[in-house]
């Protein structure tokens, strides 16, 4: 646990320097000395707390007065203790990122060596078997929550990912690399559950939001890293095993990183480990938070059954039913909004203004993806996740709307191709600051304890076929309709989520989750 908290303490020291040339020239001016100095990093304040100065005699005012300002000498430090650990747990979606785009441009060169080339059905079968298996894992995820917590299953679930990712690049046989992505596909599956499960349940109530939003952060670079180890398979046509060997790196390194870890204090006490869950919350929280973050704990699983593990009847059943259909909603929603779609015609819309490397556009619309991704680690504890959803999704209606009407009604080809690039822009960032971080955070925000798993594992697993039937028939309807109309109605969706986003979603910001639990309680 020492080598996770290296950063935090190294961050710590830079902060008294200041401080310290404060309080010399102070002394200065004044002739006297300062009584006490204490750089407190305990919680819930976690501020450096500078004490007033006293005087040697009463009589000695002094030259002049220099009031200590308490905001130029403090550092808000509350998430740093659980950072190392979200940091951990966030590496998991660095690995779903990295096989988004690890078949972005191998795939026509596995196809050539593994002897399906041409054959378009394989090739999408070999890309989208993935998916299967990422619905298998999330909606058996909830389960092994329940059962053995986040911490263990992390590391159950890291062997699938990197079996999956060596038996795919030494494959030699369609079966073997379709074998393969499907083990991969099956711990991603549980790692996207996971992931916002652990955060919320470890990270302060203050910047819950913040932490949640590595989750996107995590992805982006994912999907950035493997573009980038991606352009020599352009000219070495052996270069995706290489790639698919690096994928199996990111799964032991969370493996051996969740050995340092700790467990979800409320999967502690609900397991009725209370000393460890005390433990982790003063790690994590401050001796000050422990007592109550118990008796927290404890109101909102007193009237459970004794039995620690949920049903999956339960989530039909009030006040779950009602949080069970929004995510499931905020996913087929999110889904059908295009992101995919967009994504894949992206390279497309560069290319006709003259950016020929599709690797180069992917990789620019991969960095606008992370842009929007940074500005939501910002927005979201500060204007909470209710209003990033709707500006999100507002953001993503006008930009369909502007690309539609600028391939409906092209006044010049050269100002509609730059208003095409402009609205995929705009959508990509939208889509980033609020629909993609948003959905998976509030999710878990708005779950109970005890049903936290299940309902993650219903609405990922929602997530995962809306996402195949968007892929199966995107191409098909835009044969038939074309570009324009499929994008107005990617536009027209994203409109629905903001007013469902409006008149749906309940503001977590600032509330722990055993608040939100009760406040949904009573509405039920």
């Amino acid at each position: 646990m020492n080598s996770l908290h290296s950063v935090s303490v190294a961050i710590v020291s830079t902060h008294c320097h200041p401080i310290r040339k404060l309080l010399s020239f102070y002394k200065a001016k004044t002739k006297t000395k300062p009584h006490n100095l204490i750089c407190s990093f305990r919680h819930p304040s976690n501020r450096l707390l500078v004490s007033a100065l006293k005087r040697d005699s009463p009589d000695d005012e002094g030259p002049e007065k220099l009031p200590l300002r308490q905001n130029a000498a403090s550092f808000d430090s509350g998430w740093l203790p659980a950072f190392p650990h979200v940091l951990v747990a966030s590496m998991s979606n660095f690995i779903f990122g990295y096989h988004i785009g690890v078949m972005n441009g191998p795939i026509v060169s596995i196809a050539r060596e593994l002897g399906f080339e041409g054959n378009t059905f394989i090739e999408g079968l070999v890309v989208s078997i993935f998916i299967a298996g990422a619905f298998i894992g999330s909606i058996s995820s909830g389960s092994l929550v329940d059962k053995l917590g986040c911490r263990l299953t992390f590391q159950i679930d890291s062997i699938p990912l990197i079996l999956g990712a060596i038996i795919s690049a030494q494959a030699h046989s369609l079966n073997e690399i379709i074998g393969g992505r499907f083990l991969v596909g099956l711990g991603i599956g549980v790692n996207t559950v996971l992931v916002p499960i652990y955060i919320s349940e470890v990270a302060p109530t203050k910047y819950r939001g913040a932490l949640g939003s590595l989750c996107q952060i995590g992805t982006c670079l994912g999907i950035i890293t493997s573009l980038i180890l991606g352009i020599p398979s352009e000219n070495d046509l052996h270069w995706w095993r290489t790639m698919l060997y690096i994928a199996s790196i990111p799964g032991i390194l969370v493996a051996i990183g969740m050995q340092f870890t700790v467990d979800s204090p409320r999967w502690l006490c609900k397991a009725g480990r209370i000393n460890d869950a005390k433990t982790v919350i003063c790690e994590l929280w401050g001796a000050s938070e422990v007592d109550s973050a118990i008796e927290e704990f404890q109101s909102v699983s007193k009237d459970d059954s004794g039995d620690s593990d949920s049903r999956w009847s339960e989530i039909l059943e009030k006040p779950h039913s009602r949080v069970a259909f929004i995510g499931g909603a905020l996913f087929v929603l999110q889904q059908f909004a295009g992101i995919n779609g967009v994504l894949y015609f992206s390279s497309l819309t560069f290319q006709e203004v003259g950016v020929e490397s599709s690797a180069l556009a992917s990789l620019f619309v991969g960095l606008t993806n992370f842009a929007g991704a940074l500005c939501a680690l910002y927005l979201i504890d500060r204007e909470g996740r209710q209003k990033l959803l709707i500006g999100s999704y507002l953001g993503m209606a006008i930009s369909m709307f502007l690309v539609s009407s600028a391939i409906i009604c092209p006044l010049d080809e050269r100002l509609s191709n730059n208003l095409s690039i402009l609205g995929t822009i705009m959508y990509i960032f939208s889509f980033a600051i609020g629909a993609g971080p948003v959905t998976g955070i509030i999710i878990s925000e708005l779950s109970s304890t005890r049903t936290r798993g299940k309902i993650m594992g219903f609405s990922f697993s929602t997530h995962w076929v809306c996402n195949f039937v968007v892929g199966l028939f995107f191409l098909e309807l835009v044969e038939k309709f074309g570009v324009a109309p499929i994008y107005a109605s990617f536009g027209a969706v994203s409109l629905s989520a903001a007013t469902f986003s409006y008149y749906f979603i309940v503001e977590t910001k600032g509330r722990s989750l055993e608040e939100i639990e009760r406040s949904l309680n009573v509405k039920a």
